[in-house]
C-alpha cells in the first residue's frame, strides 16, 4: 500500500503556459483523436478539470504535484520516461512510475482512470465515497 505521507505527481504531455493551454483547448476541440495527452484528455475539459477527477483527488490522502512536460523535465531531469505519466514518490525517495503512458492511453474514459489510480493506491472505492 502507498502511504499517505507519499505524492502523486501527474505529468501531462503537454507545455505549460497561457498560450499553451489555448493552444491545447483549440486542438482538442478541433482534432480530439490526434491529442498528444491521453491524461488531458481523460481529466480535463476544454478548458478546466473534470469535477468527478477534481474531487477523485481531494479525497486521495496524499499530497498532489501537477507538472507539464517542461517543468517536469526542469524539476526531474534525470526521470526520463514516456509521458503522460503519474508517479508517485515517497519522502524524498525518487518518484516511480504509478500508472504509465501506455496504460493511461489505453483507457477508455475518466471512471477507468480513476479505478485505476484507487487500485494501485489500494484504496477501496468506499472510501472515496
Amino acid at each position: 500500500m502507498i502511504q499517505p505521507e507519499s505524492r502523486l505527481i501527474l505529468v501531462y504531455n503537454a507545455d505549460g503556459g497561457w498560450l499553451n493551454a489555448l493552444k491545447d483547448a483549440v486542438w482538442k476541440a478541433a482534432r480530439p483523436s490526434t491529442y498528444p495527452c491521453s491524461l488531458c484528455a481523460l481529466t480535463y475539459g476544454y478548458v478546466a478539470m473534470h469535477g468527478r477527477w477534481r474531487r477523485f483527488l481531494l479525497r486521495l490522502p496524499h499530497g498532489k504535484v501537477f507538472h507539464h512536460r517542461d517543468d517536469f523535465a526542469q524539476a526531474y531531469p534525470s526521470q526520463i520516461i514516456t509521458l503522460p505519466a503519474i508517479l508517485v514518490a515517497q519522502k524524498d525517495n525518487p518518484p516511480k512510475v504509478l500508472v504509465s503512458a501506455a496504460e493511461i492511453d489505453a483507457l477508455p474514459d475518466l471512471e477507468a482512470l480513476i479505478a485505476l489510480v484507487s487500485a494501485r493506491l489500494a484504496i477501496p472505492p468506499e472510501a472515496l465515497d
